[in-house]
């Protein structure tokens, strides 16, 4: 057998149901900081449900970016492209707010510069922080309260290499689904992280934010996990089955709560070039595809970011690392929908579907 081809095989084997994938359960636990050198540091504001969330890579990692949705909201996301001189970024951060959150990026970026972290300029070292926002605006009936530059850096303060908070913190504060009939019958959701480490070292993981137009579906079982709510608020409608009537043709959002936006920062130890954070990126949004339901729609500004921080040398192996990203992408969406805890007008998957825990 010819040499690549015996090691692809070996790659597969890796990742055939039965085989060796391992059970760590500290790993599982941890979330995307289970990839040594990232912490993740949250900040909720209590004026409303409204937050940020920074994902901190102090040594520096390269990253990718697919942005898929159909209404975005990023920062710096041009620098990422593989032909870009910037090799490195120093955080992500990932916030609500819409357009607006996008200044809580700056508050990271003073957080860095006062550590001396940032791409060496010669007068100055200039942090190189992406962002990505979500639309939470009409949660909580203040629109006029948005994480802020002081936000992402507290955020940043906070950040830590302990297991991930999930639910309704940071940038998932003010996540809802569910939105496909409208926000009266839209569901509450927030962050979810999840983690696999294989037994030859490599560890992907993945931290997201699900404020999706759909609902989100378990890909274990093929059931809604939580979603638009049938008219008495006692079940789930089924957003494919929605779909599948037709009713959706020629109708447009009922409301502005109908823009939305998941959005996810995949991590892994191993090493990878700018083109191949990329393709990781690329190939994470099959997690979304796999656990939201309708996903990348117009209405949707779904954005993947990938990174890498090298720890382990040689060339890393996309083809294994991929279909990875993609798993936990889909694992952590399903925990950001059972983590999340109801608030007034938005029930959470616990409350419709009683027994529904991470």
């Amino acid at each position: 057998m010819p040499r690549g081809l015996t090691s692809c095989f070996a790659t597969l084997l890796l990742l055939l149901p039965g085989s060796a994938y391992p059970a760590d359960d500290t790993v599982a636990a941890k979330g995307l900081t289970a990839v040594a050198g990232i912490k993740v540091g949250h900040y909720t504001r209590t004026e409303r449900p409204t937050g940020c969330t920074v994902i901190l890579t102090e040594a520096g990692a390269v990253a990718g970016v697919d942005v898929r949705g159909g209404a975005p909201g990023t920062r710096e996301t041009d620098l990422l492209n593989p032909t870009a001189t910037v090799q490195k970024v120093h955080a992500i951060v990932l916030s609500g707010g819409s357009a607006f959150g996008l200044e809580a990026a700056t508050g990271t970026v003073r957080w860095l510069e006062e550590k001396g972290i940032g791409f060496d300029v010669g007068v100055a070292k200039v942090p190189i922080v992406p962002a990505a926002i979500i639309f939470d605006l009409p949660v909580g009936g203040k629109p006029n309260i948005r994480p802020d530059a002081a936000c992402g850096y507290a955020a940043a303060a906070a950040a830590s290499d302990a297991a991930v908070a999930e639910g309704n913190v940071g940038a998932g504060a003010g996540a809802t689904i569910g939105k496909l009939g409208g926000p009266d019958h839209a569901m509450k959701s927030g962050v979810g992280s999840a983690a696999i480490a294989l037994p030859n070292g490599l560890v992907v993981a993945a931290l997201v934010v699900v404020n999706a137009v759909g609902d989100v579906i378990d890909p274990a079982t093929s059931r809604v996990v939580a979603g638009v709510r049938t008219a008495d608020g006692r079940g789930f409608a089924d957003a494919r089955t929605i779909v599948r009537s037709g009713a959706l043709a020629g109708v447009r959002p009922p409301s502005r709560s109908a823009e939305n936006t998941t959005v996810a920062v995949v991590a892994t130890n191993a090493t990878l070039t700018k083109a191949q954070a990329t393709k990781v990126a690329q190939m994470a949004h099959d997690g979304l595809a796999r656990a939201i339901s309708p996903v990348h729609t117009p209405w949707d500004g779904d954005t993947v970011f990938a990174l890498a921080t090298g720890a382990i040398p040689g060339e890393g192996d996309v083809m294994a690392i991929g279909p990875l990203a993609a798993e936990v992408v889909a694992d952590a969406i399903v925990r950001a929908a059972r983590s999340a805890m109801g608030i007034p007008g938005y029930p959470a998957a616990r409350d419709v579907a009683p027994g529904g825990k991470p």
